[in-house]
């Protein structure tokens, strides 16, 4: 989940007090779960697949269904939500809720969040600010709506469940909730479990009728652990998915394979061992990176292509997060090659400075057509700031060896301007990083995804704001009011109205191609640095005080 800005019982379940020191439920067993997948972007809901292919391998008894109304039409919802739940009758309620934020580079919802909110701020001309204004009400207007509507199929999912089982129970997890947990429990129904991060362990736990006090979750009505998102997961071990089974419990699951160019997702690894000061990855899944067998992965692509799929998304924070998991990339990619799945194209998020030779030659050879890198920025000394652990000189020099295998398709770059310390000095460097990565790859071939980063909950940023006074304890992150989102959306000033005024002229003059017109409009008012520059970071040697 990238959550950067500009832009994741057929017998009771009944509750009882909830002591402070421990959460239990008093099941007989469990025996019919729901899986209900809140509406969101057209995107693989591989969170509900992997839950309900955990649990059926762990409880072969227990019945399940997976409900996704990403694939309902919005006046729908309730009817077709409803018609589930009667058919089914479940005991557990599981909801997946993915989306929140309303931040997005192009297009988001209700039109362009970034486009409307930056004419209100930045733009001189009142008309352009009237039509930002318009085009914010809109906007929150839809995410309001979508905040109430999600809650309202929540409550009235439970609702209706217990007209069947007067007991059933709801748990309520995924990439949104896992995020704003703290704020989202203020409307969730009291008795709800809230989970964040991963939920196979504690589904476990709930259909053998275990203590969850030791789970990452927590139960409304009764106060989360302080720091519980920082509670490290526990590890399971991870197994094919067997989508012979996901296919009988999930009706809209050929709804995802009509599309030929649809990218299905394919999990090789969880959690992230990096630092970086803005990111909600590392925290929702842990500093402990987990390996998922090669076999397992490709015995589940291996299902998956064998229902046409050709095109995979590898859904890890990081594809190769570190040096020390090169060799399980190699193994990997080897595997795929042995498979003889010879005609699939993949996409991930890398990170480039871990890139080997061997490793460019086997993604060239497996099929990788796209791939993103998160930079942030082209200065070495800003990428150290924000506690990235780049070296943009081995990225550079890696992406080469890539380009040198044979690799002629598409890399996004992600560039989040106006980050800590930065400086015109310091856009000069990352336009000349950006035309050095264009002269390996070709200027067509590499996509500039500009990014203000966002402050998010839990995060290094966030800790970082507090220090600095730009928000205060208690502030609510899921607001997006001007006042509040302004600080939200990472574009402090002094350089806050210039980068307004840079989006805006991009905006005007290519809506289509922002990126590349942002970084067109930048270097013809700034230049552009030496690369040796953007690539050399001094370390700042800090005197000490004599006592």
């Amino acid at each position: 989940m990238r959550l950067s800005v500009l832009t994741f019982a057929r017998c009771p379940i009944s509750p009882t007090l909830y002591p402070l020191f421990s959460i239990t439920y008093p099941l007989t067993m469990t025996t019919r779960i729901l899986y209900c997948r809140l509406p969101c972007n057209p995107i693989f809901p591989i969170g509900v697949v992997y839950l309900s292919d955990h649990v059926h391998k762990q409880f072969p008894h227990v019945e399940q269904r997976i409900f996704d109304l990403g694939t309902v039409p919005p006046l729908d919802y309730g009817k077709a939500l409803d018609e589930a739940i009667d058919k089914f009758q479940p005991d557990l309620l599981v909801y997946s809720w993915r989306d929140i934020q309303i931040y997005a580079p192009v297009g988001g919802r209700g039109g362009n969040p970034l486009q409307n909110s930056f004419e209100i701020f930045y733009d001189r001309n009142p008309l352009k600010k009237l039509h930002g204004a318009i085009g914010g009400v809109r906007m929150l207007t839809s995410h309001y709506t979508e905040l109430w509507r999600n809650m309202s199929l929540i409550k009235r999912g439970l609702k209706r469940a217990k007209r069947h089982n007067p007991n059933a129970q709801l748990v309520v997890g995924g990439g949104a909730v896992s995020v704003f947990y703290e704020q989202l429990a203020k409307s969730l129904p009291k008795g709800a479990i809230v989970s964040i991060g991963e939920g196979e362990v504690l589904l476990e736990k709930i259909i053998r009728s275990e203590d969850l006090t030791n789970e990452r979750c927590y139960v409304v009505g009764t106060a989360p652990r302080k720091g519980l998102v920082h509670e490290p997961p526990t590890s399971i071990e991870k197994t094919a998915c067997n989508y012979d089974y996901i296919e009988t419990i999930w009706p809209e699951f050929s709804y995802y394979l009509q599309d030929r160019d649809f990218y299905v997702g394919v999990q090789t690894k969880r959690g992230c061992p990096h630092n970086c000061c803005y990111c909600v990855y590392t925290v929702i899944e842990g500093k402990q990176v987990r390996i998922n067998p090669a076999d397992e992965v490709v015995a589940e692509m291996r299902q998956l292509y064998d229902r046409g799929i050709r095109n995979f998304w590898f859904t890890d924070a990081q594809f190769i997060p570190a040096r020390r998991y090169i060799d399980d990339a190699i193994e990997l990619l080897q595997k795929i090659v042995a498979s003889g799945m010879t005609d699939i194209k993949w996409a991930a998020y890398i990170r480039a400075d871990n890139l080997t030779p061997e490793l460019c030659d086997l993604m060239v050879k497996t099929g990788m057509n796209y791939f993103e890198i998160g930079i942030t920025s082209g200065s070495q000394e800003l990428v150290r700031k924000m506690r990235m652990g780049y070296n943009l000189r081995t990225v550079l020099q890696n992406c080469r060896d890539l380009k040198a295998a044979g690799f002629e398709d598409m890399v996004s770059i992600n560039y989040s301007f106006n980050v800590i310390d930065e400086r015109f000095e310091t856009i000069r460097q990352t336009i000349a990083y950006h035309r050095e990565m264009e002269k390996i790859f070709g200027a067509d071939k590499v996509e500039p995804a500009i990014f203000f980063i966002g402050l998010q909950p839990h995060t290094h940023l966030e800790e970082y704001a507090f220090k600095n006074d730009v928000i205060k304890p208690g502030y609510n992150p899921m607001s997006h009011m001007p006042w509040v989102a302004k600080k939200l959306l990472w574009n402090p000033e002094p350089l806050g109205s210039f980068f307004g005024e840079v989006c805006l002229q991009a905006f005007r003059d290519n809506p289509n191609d922002f990126g590349r017109e942002v970084m067109n409009i930048l270097e013809a008012r700034l230049g552009k640095s030496a690369l040796e520059e953007a690539l050399t970071a001094p370390v700042e040697v800090k005197q000490l005080t004599k006592v």
